[in-house]
């Protein structure tokens, strides 16, 4: 009798934690590098074992529509861990807060490299993620900081950029690049010069990088973030058929990567 209650108990015990795992519920996550301390955002696959996805936020850090972008890659069945780049106590109030902490990421790629790294390390460590499957993705600041993962060499199956920088501050580190990188791009997006976008395509055929560059007509910077409007002339603004076509885009890499 005895025997029986603790069999129970034991199953219950592991029910629960299979429970727990599979919550499609979004989780805080806490980490920590140095003095500085961390919050992202992970939300579990339903499978064990699933590949695993590093979502970084865009220039406000990390906010609703982090975990809503991340949301759609978990419902494809994905591991997404939305990193938090700035830290605890850093997130911008305003507009003009975010350019400068975004600028200062940008003009320090060795500490914005570091940030991310920590980034992919922590989600390694969850159980249930496949560390040897692991994919980078970022929107504006985060597409930015996507490609950067890539060209720090890190072990990564790929990246992918929604509307982010893609200048070049250092080609030779285009070398580095051991996954395939996919840049989703709205073609008269005003932030992103001709000069950023001819460097990027020369960095990466030269380091013979196996990159896919899709421009899209009619969209500027951020056509995937329905809070942007849709004033086109502001330079940052939603477009719904643009959203819809470069998450298709990206469903597919992802498979492409991981299978």
């Amino acid at each position: 009798m005895i025997e029986k209650i603790f069999k129970k108990i034991a199953f219950l015990i592991l029910s629960l934690i299979s429970l727990s795992h599979t919550s499609t519920q979004a989780s805080p996550l806490k980490y920590k590098l140095g003095g500085n301390s961390f919050e992202g955002i992970f939300l579990a696959a339903e499978k064990r074992k699933s590949p695993g996805i590093v979502l970084i936020h865009n220039w406000m850090g990390v906010t609703d529509e982090t975990e809503k972008q991340a949301k759609r890659f978990q419902k494809l069945g994905y591991n997404v861990l939305a990193a938090d780049i700035y830290g605890v106590g850093s997130k911008p109030k305003s507009r003009e807060e975010a350019g400068a902490i975004a600028g200062k990421f940008k003009g320090d790629r060795k500490l914005l490299r570091e940030r991310i790294k920590l980034a992919i390390d922590e989600l390694k460590k969850i159980p249930g993620v496949d560390a040897e499957k692991i994919a980078v993705i970022g929107y504006c600041f985060g597409g930015t900081s996507a490609i950067e993962a890539a060209r720090s060499g890190e072990s990564i199956k790929g990246v992918i950029s929604f509307h982010g920088g893609l200048d070049s501050p250092n080609p030779a580190d285009g070398a580095q690049i051991k996954g395939k990188v996919l840049a989703l791009h709205g073609a008269i997006d005003p932030f992103v010069s001709l000069k950023d976008l001819e460097a990027f395509e020369k960095e990466m055929q030269i380091n013979k990088v196996d990159y896919e560059l899709i421009k899209y007509g009619g969209s500027v910077h951020s056509f995937t973030d329905e809070s942007a409007g849709n004033d086109i002339s502001t330079g940052a603004a939603y477009n719904p058929a643009t959203d819809t076509k470069s998450f298709a885009r990206a469903k597919e890499f992802l498979i492409e990567i991981f299978h």
